[in-house]
Formats: C-alpha cells, structure tokens, sequence
C-alpha cells in the first residue's frame, strides 16, 4: 500500500500542515492540557484508513500517542476547516501542472461498497444482499486520475449521480477540455443524455442489449475500452480498507476519507513521475 510509504506520507502532511486551523483557545486561564501533535492524529487516521480498523484498534496500532476521542474530534475541525477537500484540489493542480491532465476521453462509474455501521447517506446494497451499503461516483481522466466525485447511498442509481459528478468536473474548469464522456450501458437512459446535452458534453453510452428468448443464454462481451481507467481507479480505491467497509455514519465524513485516498493516489503518482529515470523505481500501471 502506497499509502503507507514514508516518503508518499510526508508529502501529504507537508501539504495538509499548513491548512491544519490553530488550536482553539478556550481556557480562561491558558492553563489547559499541552495539545497532541498534528502530526500524530494525522497518522492514526491514515492506519483507519489502510486498514478499516477502528479508532481504538488505530489508536493502539499507532503505540497510543493519540487517543480516538481526540483524533475524532481533530478530523472534525479538519472537516470544518475543508482541510480535506483543498488539500484534494492542490494535489489535482499539481498533477496537471506537473504532468498534466489528459481530458479527451473522460469516463465515469460508481463503485458501492460495505456501510455496516449504517447512518446517514447508506442504504441497501443489492451486491451485498440487502446489508447497509454506499457508493460513490467518480470521473476520472485518460490516466485514472480522479477529477470529479461524489458520495450517496448504495441504493442510489449511478446515473442518477451522473449530473452532480458532472457538475463536479465543471466546478473545477475542466469540463470545456472532455471532448468525450464514456459510459456504460447502466446510464443508457434519456434523462442522461438529456442531462449531457444540456452541459454539452459529448457522450458515448452503448445500447442495452435486447434479452435472450427463452432458453438461451446471452452473455455480452465484456469491453471495457476507453472506460478502463476508472475501473482501474476504483479498484485502487477499494483497496483502502475504510473506503472498502466504511464505518463512518455521516456522509462528509465518507466525503473526507474518499478526499484523503484521493490524495495518496496522486502524489504517489507525482513521486512516480519524479523518479521515472531512476534506476529500480517502479510506476502505478
């Protein structure tokens, strides 16, 4: 797990140090206790994370420098802070200075996963009998970068997501640069491509195939084409442990966990890039 690299580790926490909102005063007397290191809940939520262990089993995998009631209340001031979400956009600015984003085929999927705390944004997940689940939906560039994604219940449709995560890319001013949005055959619905039309995207969703007559077999060929990298980033995704079981019971904290992933992802790209001529380094494919 890149996640987990030294080197991927102090790149993001340079990156989130300076975003990291001062301590609150609030002791009359300034006689409370010293306040933990930064650095060190930063670290257990990345071991919650990786793993999909609980905050306590994070809190001692991490020798107990911070307990979980203090590291959860210090994510929430992050949250508050959108510590979360600038660091997410910093680190796609930088992909895209340093390497650049490749936006002529863009594709996007969902990708539903376990919420077996429940809470809000879950629902039943029809992959997982019925159990409390959620998803997201995530656009991704040529190279699988993520440039667009939003959170919901496991229950909600993909294409029922596709114009907010649209609408994400577009916050974003990368919209105007996809010359063509690739789809599978879920979002062959004309309320989606009425939707595209509307945002003028061009959009590439195959037919849904007519059913077999009885006593026949069909199987359509799996061909992933230009669709393949946002496969590919939802399997690196799932193999976050907290994004693959989610025990969280608010979505923005969902939203935060999927930010920080996120962020691994492309300054392990950005490392990748950087050492590209050096011998023994090995890329993400």
């Amino acid at each position: 797990m890149r996640a987990l690299d030294p080197e991927v580790v102090d790149t993001v926490w340079a990156a989130i140090e300076p975003l990291v909102p001062p301590a609150p005063k609030t002791h009359p007397l300034g006689c409370h206790r010293r306040r933990l290191p930064d650095r060190d809940c930063f670290e257990v939520m990345l071991v919650r994370l990786v793993t999909g262990c609980s905050w306590e089993d994070a809190e001692r995998l991490c020798g107990s420098k911070a307990s979980d009631t203090t590291v959860r209340a210090r994510r929430d001031e992050w949250i508050a802070a959108g510590v979360f979400d600038i660091v997410a956009e910093e680190a796609l600015c930088a992909y895209d200075k340093i390497i650049g984003l490749t936006l002529d085929d863009v594709a996007i999927d969902g990708s539903q996963h376990k919420a077996p705390a429940g809470g809000e944004g879950t629902g039943p997940n029809c992959t997982d009998n019925g159990r409390s689940g959620w998803k997201w939906s995530i656009a991704t560039s040529e190279d699988g970068i993520p440039v667009g994604w939003v959170v919901a219940a496991a229950n909600t449709n993909d294409c029922k997501l596709l114009a907010d995560t649209v609408d994400e890319v577009a916050t974003r001013g990368l919209l105007a640069d996809v010359e063509t949005l690739h789809l599978d055959r879920g979002y062959d619905f004309a309320f989606v491509r009425q939707a595209l039309d509307e945002r003028h995207v061009e959009h590439v969703i195959p037919k849904c195939r007519p059913r077999a007559k009885a006593g026949r077999r069909k199987k359509a060929p799996i061909a992933l084409g230009p669709r393949w990298p946002v496969e590919r980033t939802n399997s690196w995704l799932s193999n976050f442990g907290q994004l693959r079981r989610n025990t969280d019971r608010r979505p923005l904290h969902r939203r935060a966990q999927l930010a920080l992933a996120i962020v691994f992802l492309i300054t392990a790209k950005l490392i990748d890039w950087r050492n590209r001529w050096s011998p023994g380094c090995v890329p993400i494919r």
